[in-house]
């Protein structure tokens, strides 16, 4: 079963409609048969107990993203979500932006 990241918009734009997308996207990720790891799940929930630094939060980010298989990056302007990307071409990690591209290199 494939680890799969999803890198998206946090706090550009509509904080909540963010978290609320990319939850989605892991439950089709969960359904198509992907472990998918959600980072806004974690991180919103865990800010609003203790604010924390952005440069904390990519630091885990970093960290999550090293254990996945791939990362799937929804659309949207977003700092963070860019620079994971950066790091997962750095890694190695493969980089998709749709199921059937997840499915494809899957296939391969």
């Amino acid at each position: 079963m494939l680890m799969v990241y999803v890198a998206s918009p946090f706090s550009e734009g509509d904080r909540q409609g963010n978290v609320e997308r990319q939850n989605a996207m892991a439950n089709v990720l969960l359904n198509e048969g992907y472990l998918p790891f959600s980072p806004l799940i974690m991180g919103d929930a865990m800010e609003q107990m203790q604010p924390r630094m952005w440069e904390e939060w990519m630091e885990a980010c970093y960290g999550w993203l090293s254990r996945c298989d791939a990362l799937l990056r929804l659309e949207g302007e977003s700092v963070g979500a860019d620079l994971e990307m950066k790091e997962a071409a750095r890694l190695g990690i493969p980089i998709v932006f749709n199921v059937a591209e997840l499915q494809a290199l899957e296939g391969q």
